[in-house]
């Protein structure tokens, strides 16, 4: 198992799935879809970085694949569903903490959304 502070920083792809999986368990597709919803649509993953990017995410212990299973009369019974690990829940948390510094020193150095607008 990696230490958190190796893992940093963590692609856009991974932060958002780490994201994703913070309320609840979720199967590929759904991930992908809660991905597009949490970004208004402005990350849009496609199925071979999703699974790549899952792969990789097992490897290094951050999420795992769950054992609950829905009602197999309402789901498909050959989805994965993942959960996020506490290793994982602790990386996500000090991306988010690494990315508030990042925004706090742009803002220091007078850069906002209004320069992108220029």
């Amino acid at each position: 198992m990696a230490a958190t502070n190796n893992l940093l920083p963590l692609t856009p792809a991974v932060f958002h799935i780490l994201l994703a999986l913070m309320d609840r368990e979720r199967h590929g597709y759904g991930i992908m879809k809660e991905v597009e919803a949490q970004t208004q649509g402005e990350m849009l993953l496609r199925p071979g970085t999703l699974y790549q990017a899952i792969k990789r995410m097992l490897e290094l212990g951050l999420i795992e694949e769950s054992d609950e299973r829905p009602d197999p009369a309402l789901d498909d019974e050959r989805r994965r569903y993942y959960k996020l690990s506490a290793l994982g829940h602790k990386t996500a948390a000090a991306e988010a903490s690494r990315l508030r510094k990042l925004v706090q020193l742009a803002s220091s150095k007078q850069l906002n959304a209004i320069d992108l607008l220029s």
